[in-house]
């Protein structure tokens, strides 16, 4: 009785805590992914070059416990 409520309470902290909410940004397109321990964003926005073109940066960054691990946006 107390592994099998154990185990369900494990499982139900791992949803918690690994489970993703999405978010879309109003920034030209960037999807966010986040859970309390990790966030993936799957950029997609305005390129600031200060000449005034249609450029579009595009790109993952995930982060684990805030701390960013990849990054190829360009």
């Amino acid at each position: 009785m107390k592994k099998k409520v154990l185990i369900s309470l494990i499982i139900i902290v791992l949803v918690i805590l690994l489970f993703p909410r999405r978010n879309a940004l109003n920034d030209g397109g960037t999807i966010e992914y986040k859970a309390v321990v990790y966030k993936v964003s799957k950029v997609h926005r305005y390129k600031i070059d200060g000449k005034y073109n249609n450029n579009f940066e595009n790109g993952i960054i995930i982060e684990v416990f805030g701390k960013e691990i990849y990054n190829n946006v360009k």
